[in-house]
């Protein structure tokens, strides 16, 4: 099986493309993960990890998309090898994204604070829809 699930922020823009074949649009895209721990007296590292998507999901990828938003992508692993002009060799391991979301607690610019939560932007029914769990000022806190 081969799947993946990242959150993480753009570290820029979405680039486009379409292939020479068959004029497919391709969007590429770097997330900056968080590394789950931190070493004790350094800072928080992150990986940055290379994202493709292709036809509609990269089309929207590239109109909505922007650098420093905090989004999750579902896809696969994917190697991939080429040998450029001067004859080198090279090597890239990447996402190709089968499904984005948007993270962030409310898309930019958005003064009703509505949340993006589904591929594709799509709104939530109950955009006012409080939680089932709640807690008072008495309740005592295990932190």
């Amino acid at each position: 099986m081969n799947k993946v699930i990242l959150m993480g922020r753009l570290t820029r823009d979405p680039e486009v493309r379409y292939t020479q074949t068959n004029n497919t649009l391709v969007s590429s895209f770097s997330l900056a993960v968080n590394r789950r721990f931190v070493r004790q007296g350094e800072e928080r590292q992150a990986d940055f990890i290379n994202i493709v998507a292709w036809s509609k999901l990269g089309e929207f990828c590239s109109k909505y998309f922007k650098k420093g938003q905090q989004v999750g992508v579902i896809g696969r692993i994917q190697t991939r090898t080429w040998d450029d002009d001067q004859g080198q060799k090279h090597y890239i391991t990447e996402v190709v994204a089968e499904e984005a979301y948007f993270a962030d607690s409310k898309k930019d610019g958005d003064a009703s604070g509505a949340n993006f939560d589904a591929t594709f932007g799509t709104m939530p029914n109950n955009t006012n829809a409080t939680s089932d769990f709640e807690i008072s000022s008495g309740d005592d806190l295990p932190f």
